[in-house]
């Protein structure tokens, strides 16, 4: 189970979600497991087809990471592949994730990796 902050708003700093990742097969998937600022019956409004409202908790997040073998020596090891979705605004970003002991470093973003934000993500004891 990992925290999740908000990195934007007016709940910047705050601690927003409890995010489970799991494995099936190799491929890393996340899905909510508890809101921390809104009340857990929390529809998402902004999804896209299926996922139109939705409840966020228990939504899958992001999905098909898998290891790339790469290290990066801030970051972490690397996972690629996948796509995140941000139930806030209901779009899916191409994704990018970094391990490295406690933390979670995710990436979303469209076209580069350069052009994107990034979260980190950390572990709950």
């Amino acid at each position: 189970i990992r925290k999740t902050i908000s990195d934007e708003g007016s709940d910047k700093g705050k601690s927003k979600s409890h995010v489970e990742i799991f494995e099936k097969g190799s491929i890393y998937f996340a899905k909510v497991n508890k809101l921390l600022l809104k009340p857990q019956d929390t529809l998402c409004d902004k999804c896209q087809g299926d996922l139109k409202d939705k409840p966020v908790v228990g939504m899958i997040i992001f999905q098909e990471m898998k290891k790339t073998g790469n290290i990066d020596t801030q970051l972490g090891e690397e996972y690629a592949g996948g796509t995140i979705m941000d139930p806030d605004n209901g779009k899916t970003y191409k994704c990018k994730l970094w391990v490295k002991g406690d933390v979670l470093t995710v990436r979303g973003f469209i076209g580069f990796s350069l052009l994107g934000r990034s979260q980190q993500w950390f572990r709950v004891k």
